[in-house]
């Protein structure tokens, strides 16, 4: 196996999914692992990076790692409790997230890990552990540049993107793509020629937005949530309906769209048959994109 690698170790939304209906795809939440050589970078901390950690415990000649966290609703931090190198002496952790400085971060992070919430404080990692804030300017993690961008997500939310061996990688888990698009859709019989215009104007300017951080991209890891039907008794949520997503990333060039953040509800063939309306979706559209479904355990080799 190569030494560089992507990893998905979480990749359902919302809420831990830990049905025998679910396993195919996984029922962790949101952790995706960045291998390069003996440098490890984990995003997000939802429940799989419990696994992650256990895994990590058992080696020994790794003992620096990158935590990168898009925002700190409970998806997407709640495994950070049960993350065995925390608790260790020898080891050097640096996590970055949202905030204006390092130490609203430490106390996004703490606050969860407080009575009346939990037994066991962050003062009690034994691990050394460095806060950083990544927006605006880049992350520097060695030579490596990460840079963020705000996604659409209630709350303060960042994207990420980087470059590895001329190879694009953005991961993007919440983000709600054709909001206004679709709210303007439901509504156009009520506005008249000159109104109609101006909101067509809007969807394009929107619509550019939305692909500017994925536009040819090789690797998109991106919120797959919705159905259409989901979508339409929760636009506004903050998660995008499978379709928006794979017809943004047809739009802006992907080479390869990861489907990601799953929605709960939804179990192992219900997600296989939103994978193949994407196929039919590309196909109808003339579009060379590749779309797979993350699943968990499923590992891409970046050196191919």
């Amino acid at each position: 196996m190569s030494s560089n690698y992507v990893r998905f170790w979480g990749v359902r939304g919302s809420y831990p999914a830990p049905f025998s209906t679910h396993m195919r795809v996984g029922g962790n939440t949101p952790c995706v692992e960045l291998r390069l050589g003996s440098r490890v970078l984990i995003f997000d901390a939802g429940t799989g990076i419990i696994a992650l950690g256990n895994e990590l415990i058992k080696q020994s000649d790794i003992r620096e790692i990158s935590i990168i966290l898009t925002h700190y609703h409970w998806d997407h931090i709640s495994g950070l409790p049960f993350f065995v190198p925390a608790f260790s002496p020898g080891w050097k952790i640096d996590i970055f997230g949202p905030g204006d400085e390092p130490a609203e971060l430490e106390m996004r992070l703490a606050e969860q890990m407080r009575a009346p919430y939990f037994p066991v404080e962050t003062e009690t990692w034994l691990a050394e552990v460095t806060y950083h804030t990544p927006h605006p300017a880049p992350v520097q993690i060695g030579d490596l540049a990460i840079s963020s961008f705000i996604l659409h997500h209630p709350g303060v939310a960042y994207g990420y993107a980087l470059e590895i061996n001329g190879k694009t990688i953005v991961y993007a888990p919440d983000n709600e793509l054709s909001f206004i698009d679709r709210s303007i859709e439901d509504r156009k019989a009520e506005f008249d020629e000159d109104e109609q215009t101006l909101l067509d104007d809007m969807k394009l300017e929107d619509k550019s937005r939305n692909i500017e951080f994925m536009t040819d991209v090789h690797m998109l890891i991106h919120d797959a949530q919705y159905t259409l039907n989901d979508y339409s008794r929760k636009r506004g949520w903050g998660h995008s309906c499978f379709i928006d997503t794979v017809n943004s990333a047809i739009d802006a060039g992907v080479e390869q769209l990861f489907m990601f953040s799953h929605d709960p509800n939804n179990d192992d063939d219900q997600i296989d048959a939103m994978h193949r309306r994407t196929q039919e979706l590309i196909k109808e559209r003339g579009s060379g994109m590749v779309c797979h479904v993350s699943r968990e355990g499923m590992l891409i080799d970046l050196d191919e």
